[in-house]
């Protein structure tokens, strides 16, 4: 929350203020949950025997956010959670207005969980060059565009036979 103040007076003078408290913007919410979750520390429960207090007791920091269980790997199919994982998924590589968060879409989606970008050339056809008739009916061509787009796709495996992936957070 933050105070926020608006002036009211002849020609701004301010001789009356008023002030209220307001959520500060979405990004900067966004951004500060995101900080907290990267410092998040793992509750490790001991198992021994159960006594008062936990095992993060002694660990000499006190971290705002905890969790027990890690999360699950959004890179990697889990039918039973769910989770499709990112290999086939459609990522924005270049394109009019996108947001800085958008124009990293497919190093999120693809580079980071150890697939590659791969683009295919898609054909869309649409309707176009619409022509309204006297009374009531609207005929249309159809039009035919070719499109980039891109997704990502398994790599090519390295000399031992395996898949070269960066782990997630809580894999390091």
């Amino acid at each position: 929350m933050k105070r926020t103040c608006k002036c009211h007076g002849v020609s701004g003078s301010c001789s009356v203020q008023t002030c209220w408290l307001q959520l500060a913007e979405f990004r900067d919410i966004g951004n500060h949950l995101k900080v907290k979750h990267d410092q998040a520390l793992k509750l490790e429960m001991d198992k021994r025997k159960i006594r008062s207090g936990n095992s993060a007791d002694n660990r000499g920091a006190i971290a705002e956010l905890i969790f027990l269980e890690d999360s699950p790997d959004y890179c990697l199919k889990n039918a039973s959670l769910g989770l499709q994982g990112t290999e086939g998924r459609e990522c924005l590589q270049s394109g009019k207005n996108l947001t800085q968060w958008e124009r990293r879409s497919c190093r999120r989606l693809c580079t980071e969980c150890g697939l590659k970008v791969e683009e295919k050339k898609i054909e869309i056809v649409s309707s176009c060059n619409c022509k309204f008739h006297w009374c009531c009916t609207v005929k249309c061509e159809q039009c035919k565009q070719i499109v980039i787009k891109h997704y990502c796709s398994k790599r090519e495996r390295n000399s031992d036979n395996m898949f070269i992936r960066r782990k997630s957070r809580h894999q390091r």
